[in-house]
């Protein structure tokens, strides 16, 4: 796993009255680093974000029973499936929009090393 070794400043999000995929959307374009002169695929090159006003997030109800998050042991009968709603209850908005953000991350290696470089705040 290749990282990239300049300092960059944290980039602040305020997710206040914008919707999930949005917010989610420009914070993984910045954890990739495409908004970088020096991106590259294989290179992690994107910079701290912190999400702020998470829990002010402007979502519907119904939109809140279509999202899932499915889960699956790889035994028979292992698959649990979680409502947005139940995952606000739980968890909080945090968990919502740090799910939304993994999903929007390429699934190679440096998906977990960009997900470290993430902050949410309510």
């Amino acid at each position: 796993m290749k990282k990239q070794n300049k300092k960059t400043e944290e980039k602040i999000v305020d997710a206040q009255g914008r919707t999930l995929g949005r917010v989610a959307s420009e914070v993984a374009t910045l954890l990739m680093g495409k908004n970088s002169v020096l991106f590259q695929r294989n290179i992690m090159s994107g910079s701290p974000v912190k999400v702020i006003n998470a829990s002010k997030i402007k979502i519907t109800a119904k939109k809140l029973e279509e999202i899932t998050h499915l889960k699956y042991s790889g035994y028979p009968g292992g698959l649990r499936i979680t409502k947005g709603t139940e995952t606000i209850e739980k968890k909080g908005y945090k968990e919502l929009l740090g799910f939304a953000i993994y999903r929007m991350l390429p699934g190679n290696k440096l998906r977990r090393d960009m997900l470290k470089n993430l902050t949410v705040i309510d």
